[in-house]
């Protein structure tokens, strides 16, 4: 007899039906939150976007100073390809006198730029002619787009570029189609028959090898959830693909799939999005795209590290001409047009790398900028496009020029410590064109340019001579000054025996000169006559604002400023008196397009004009006949330049600060212990100055002279009036009513020196 089967028992039975309510309030609640998780995310700010930061644009014209080496480098920073065809925007070739180009069309603050096909003609090293090939016509100005220079990313560094659903291409969804997700218009967020071949290809595997997710499913998995292969996972995506199909339409899905699906990585940058893969992959608008392009993004869809272009083409192109295809199969191309695009290479650019930081310590002054204005969350989520000030170019040379100079400068101080800071402005707007908070341009953290506060040794001594020049009456340019041993007394200070860089005396010197020369006892006897606290006074008016000690020693530069705050007040000397800003920002746009803030040209008159005009004369005799002539090593002799060496104690650090006609530049070069550098301003900073300027500069040195001014015939050497023609004559200029009387016909007495007599004599 066969044993009777045991039926449940009643007590099992009763456990069911008083556990089934709540589990069917368990299931609710939890299909309720899934659901307010689904909305939350996809009705809200779906994806925080990164700021784009974006170099100045390079502008060309006829008589620019650009040649076909520098437009070629341009253009590979640009990502440009080399295309006969210009078969899409971003595309160039060469010709015998020139470069044709097909530029890309951008939006930038202002206006926006459309697409041009231009052929740029050199001549003389030079831009010699701009032609607008589609009209046949001369271009008078070229803007090229900006280079992008860096992003602003949240903690998750994910990059994008969003589109609507109307600007991806139909052939793009066809292979989508063909490939992931034939049924997306028939089922609702999950096809039955995909999840059961992937459940088959499972169990034969003994594990989640295979998932039959439709776009809708990949697209929570993107959005929702994480990577992991667990059923927990994939029951959760299931659901949440059901309730997304319930709540929004299918082209919301597909457009927020095409704008999340993950296609990439760029280092530290996840490629998110068609639009942005586009381009990385092809540097083209998804619009420019061709069938096989197209082919090979969608291929990227089942793994874009398994089927990474750069790493393994083969694989690659075997899994396009796959996607190619199953798009014959469903009958959206032909045969032959899958064969010629199968027949074409992968075609993807050949440096694609965009840097999240290419000048680190650039974007740090940006960021410190920006933050006055906006909450760190605005930089970082809402997309904003902020247009800079850094002149590419410029940069590049600055730090060709470091890496030059300092090379052999380890070399001649056996040192492998020496660190360095730059900055590069314009001259007429204190727009900065070029930063380097260190000797790695490339490297983070420390910015010595912003936060390095070291003495400035001589380059305080201009404060001293613009104080006296103020007062025409009784200090000019011919001025003779006492360069003679000096005794400084301190209340509760031993006496300070100051001495100069060569350790000599150099007597009755001109006013002018001594400033050339960077004479340290003629400028104490100068500064001590005028008062310490009256030469604060000027550096205030110099833009100067942090405390000072008054003390002697501070007319030898004992005063410690950062690289950026020297630049602003030397700014102020190169602007003829009217403080400017220094600013790195020339506006910012929100993701809309619309212009949030323009950062235009501030200044206020801080200086008479004329005595820094004055001070300006002899800082360019610094150059030409002081401690400033090494510099020519490096400069055009026709390049007229002012500036100022600085040196400080035991040589520890090595200052220039000067300008031409078009640039300021201010360098430091020392050591980050702040031990002795074992160079002078000459020997170090003033190198890596001029070598920047005498590549990058154009315009002389042009000072325009004030009205209140007349000129006249001085003998350089002892500082009387004289005439044109004589030994060592030389023209200067004078405020009305201050020009020295006249001796003789060619020169005649010495007038009584300034600052006291010759030898020792207590100032204080």
């Amino acid at each position: 007899m066969r044993p009777a089967r045991r039926r449940p028992s009643g007590g099992f039975r009763r456990l069911l039906i008083l556990a089934a309510p709540f589990l069917i309030a368990g299931f609710m609640a939890y299909i309720a939150y899934l659901d307010y998780t689904v909305r939350e995310q996809f009705e809200g700010k779906r994806w925080a976007l990164p700021a784009r930061v974006y170099a100045d644009p390079a502008e060309l014209y006829a008589g620019a100073h650009w040649d076909a080496a520098q437009l070629l480098w341009l253009l590979d920073e640009l990502k440009y390809r080399e295309d006969a065809g210009l078969s899409s925007q971003g595309a160039y070739y060469r010709v015998r006198d020139g470069i044709v180009l097909k530029t890309r069309e951008f939006r930038f603050w202002d206006k926006a730029e459309p697409a041009r096909e231009v052929r740029v003609r050199f001549a003389g090293g030079g831009v010699a002619e701009l032609m607008d090939m589609e009209r046949g016509q001369s271009l008078p100005l070229l803007r090229m787009e900006p280079i992008q220079i860096g992003s602003f990313y949240p903690a998750l560094k994910e990059d994008r570029v969003l589109i609507k659903l109307r600007q991806a291409p139909d052939l793009l969804l066809k292979a989508l189609f063909s490939t992931e997700d034939r049924e997306f218009y028939q089922h609702h967020g999950v096809s039955a028959r995909g999840i059961l071949r992937a459940i088959v290809a499972d169990i034969r595997a003994g594990a989640l090898v295979q998932g039959g997710s439709t776009l809708t499913q990949q697209l929570v998995k993107n959005f929702f959830l994480t990577s992991e292969r667990t059923w927990w996972r994939k029951l959760n995506e299931i659901f949440m693909a059901l309730i997304l199909e319930a709540r929004y339409s299918k082209e919301e899905i597909l457009e927020a799939y095409l704008n999340e699906i993950y296609l990439g990585q760029d280092g530290a940058r996840a490629i998110h999005g068609f639009g942005l893969a586009s381009r990385y992959y092809f540097s083209r608008s998804l619009d420019e795209l061709e069938l096989h392009h197209v082919a090979l993004l969608v291929a990227l869809v089942r793994g874009p590290s398994v089927y990474d272009p750069f790493k393994s083409p083969d694989k690659t192109h075997k899994r396009r001409d796959l996607v190619l295809d199953e798009m014959v199969e469903q009958g959206y191309i032909n045969a032959k047009q899958a064969a010629t695009a199968q027949a074409r290479p992968l075609d993807v650019i050949q440096n694609p790398h965009q840097a999240i930081s290419r000048y680190p310590a650039f974007l740090d002054l940006v960021r410190r900028q920006l933050q006055r204005e906006y909450r760190p969350e605005d930089l970082t989520s809402e997309g904003l496009r902020i247009f800079t000030t850094l002149d590419v170019n410029v940069q590049r040379h600055l730090e060709q020029a470091t890496t030059a100079i300092l090379k052999k400068l380890d070399i001649q101080t056996r040192s492998t410590q020496l660190e360095t800071a730059a900055i590069v402005t314009r001259r007429a707007n204190g727009e900065i064109a070029a930063l380097m908070g260190g000797r790695d341009p490339g490297a983070a953290g420390f910015n010595r340019a912003l936060d390095a506060e070291r003495q400035i040794g001589s380059l305080y001594k201009p404060v001293v001579y613009l104080t006296a020049l103020a007062s025409p009456r009784k200090y000019t340019l011919t001025t003779p000054l006492q360069d003679s041993a000096v005794r400084v007394k301190s209340p509760g200070s031993p006496v300070w025996l100051p001495k100069n860089y060569d350790n000599r005396e150099h007597g009755a010197v001109p006013l002018y000169r001594a400033l050339a020369h960077s004479y340290n006892l003629a400028t104490i006897r100068l500064g001590m006559s005028l008062g310490v606290g009256n030469t604060v006074k000027t550096l205030r008016k110099l833009g100067v604002d942090k405390p000072v000690d008054q003390v002697p020693a501070l007319l030898l530069g004992t005063l410690a400023l950062t690289p950026f705050e020297v630049a602003g007040m030397y700014q102020t000397l190169a602007s003829e008196g009217f403080i400017t800003p220094l600013r790195a920002i020339q506006a910012v746009v929100a993701q809309d397009g619309k212009t949030l803030r323009r950062y235009g040209l501030s200044v206020k008159q801080s200086l008479d004009a004329t005595s820094v005009y004055l001070v300006d004369i002899a800082l360019r005799s610094v150059l030409r006949e002081g401690t400033g002539r090494p510099a020519y090593a490096y400069l055009p002799s026709t390049l007229d330049a002012a500036g100022k060496t600085g040196t400080t104690n035991e040589l520890r650090d090595s200052w220039f600060a000067g300008f031409t006609g078009d640039y300021l530049g201010v360098v430091w070069v020392g050591r980050d212990d702040n031990q002795p550098a074992q160079l002078t301003g000459a020997q170090g900073a003033l190198k890596v100055w001029a070598a920047t300027l005498g590549a990058v500069s154009h315009e002389p040195l042009a000072l325009d002279p004030p009205d209140n001014l007349e000129w006249a015939w001085i003998d350089r050497e002892t500082g009387g009036r004289t005439d044109e023609g004589c030994p060592g004559a030389a023209r200067f200029p004078f405020v009305a009513g201050s020009v020295p009387g006249r001796s003789s016909a060619c020169g005649g007495g010495v007038p009584e020196a300034a600052g006291g007599e010759a030898g020792i004599k207590d100032l204080f």
